[in-house]
């Protein structure tokens, strides 16, 4: 049975998350992590109602927490995506390129999911994105 090595609540260029911790590493050799979203590291909204700027600033949110991890996108197991409207799908999907490709290369994107919400939960927001991760289990 796997055992939580360490939470993670202080990210570097993250905004703090109140009451919970923005990633879970675990003995087997996993991290979880939450849901990232358009907020800067003040905690300021990124984006207002655009798609691209607000996926490409929980991309960097992303980056941040698994750079505190240790790792980088090659570490990437699954994302899985909430959207509060799929129109732009495509703007979603240029976006996380932007930060997959020059990691993976040719090799195919990490598995994913993709779940249309009627909110998240702050009204502004329109996307979030959460990991899991392959990491150092030591």
């Amino acid at each position: 049975m796997a055992k939580i090595n360490e939470r993670h609540s202080d990210i570097p260029g993250v905004a703090p998350g109140f009451g919970y911790s923005h990633a879970v590493t675990t003995s087997n050799g996993l991290a979880f992590v939450s849901g990232q979203i358009a907020m800067d590291a003040a905690g300021n909204l990124v984006g207002p109602n655009d798609l691209a700027a607000q996926t490409r600033q929980a991309m960097t949110n992303l980056q941040n927490v698994l750079f505190a991890l240790g790792t980088d996108w090659t570490g990437l197991v699954k994302l899985t995506w909430f959207v509060t409207d799929t129109s732009q799908l495509q703007d979603l999907r240029d976006v996380r390129d932007e930060f997959l490709r020059p990691a993976l290369g040719d090799r195919p994107n990490p598995a994913s999911s993709l779940v249309r919400v009627a909110g998240l939960f702050r009204p502004e927001l329109l996307v979030e994105v959460e990991a899991v991760v392959a990491v150092d289990g030591s």
